[in-house]
């Protein structure tokens, strides 16, 4: 499979060198060997046509050349073209920032943080709707991902591993389970061959950690908390005496 992909990614480089009329020797061996090239030795071997040290001068220098383009050959007038800086808005900074794999990985676990903890202890508010949007936002980040169904299925059954681990009386099993299941899933999380994008392994290991702590301590509290007797009412002995001689007729007021 290796070489297969090489080969068509050297095939590829080279008919787009061709087309454009560059060096596909250089970009053949690019592709197989990993060379690079200075800009200069670049511009003496036709990898590129160019060097311009800024806009203002790439501009100058493309003034009056042919390009070929699907409605045919086109000369460039950039002499005095003016120039539009476009900013990003405020939502396409904040998009740019939720689709980062390690924030959506984090806010993929307050939100499911948020909502159990407001599931196990009914009345908070605060804590479900921190956890309702929390999650809507990593929804968001995930979908505009590469992301691997199966790593995102794996960290939701870790989770869940570790909320049962609270209620049931596994020794210890489902809890090292979650956890295992929740690391694997957050390292298959982002299916992307591009090196260094995706989560982190050392905060893998942080909501590893953070996970297992959280669930725990929150599952078990409410677990305890459902495992108490009820104390509402009055069932004491002396309760129960004090109603009996309530209920005893005496005769002499009976009769008057």
């Amino acid at each position: 499979m290796t070489a297969k992909r090489l080969a068509d990614a050297s095939a590829y480089i080279r008919s787009l060198a061709q087309l454009r009329g560059r060096n596909a020797d250089w970009g053949e061996q690019a592709v197989r060997e990993s060379v690079s090239l200075s800009a200069q030795e670049a511009l003496q071997k036709n990898v590129i046509t160019l060097i311009a040290k800024d806009v203002p001068d790439l501009l100058k220098q493309v003034n009056g050349r042919e390009v070929r383009t699907a409605e045919g050959n086109l000369r460039l007038a950039t002499q005095n073209a003016e120039l539009l800086v476009v900013e990003a808005d405020w939502r396409s900074r904040l998009l740019s920032v939720i689709t980062e794999p390690s924030l959506a990985l984090i806010l993929l676990m307050v939100g499911v943080y948020g909502l159990l903890f407001e599931f196990s202890n009914p009345g908070f508010v605060l804590p479900g709707v921190v956890g309702a949007i929390c999650l809507t936002l990593a929804l968001f980040g995930l979908q505009m991902l590469p992301v691997s169904y199966a790593g995102l299925g794996l960290i939701l059954l870790g989770v869940a591993f570790l909320v049962a681990e609270a209620f049931l009386p596994s020794f210890g099993v489902l809890g090292l389970g979650g956890i295992a299941a929740f690391a694997i899933g957050a390292v298959l999380l982002i299916d992307s061959e591009v090196p260094g994008f995706g989560v982190p392994l050392w905060l893998i290991g942080l909501l590893s950690a953070v996970s297992a702590v959280f669930i725990l301590l929150v599952a078990g509290t409410a677990a305890k908390a459902r495992r108490r007797p009820v104390v509402s009412g009055v069932s004491t002995p002396r309760a129960k005496s004090k109603v009996q001689r309530s209920n005893v007729q005496i005769p002499g007021r009976a009769r008057e």
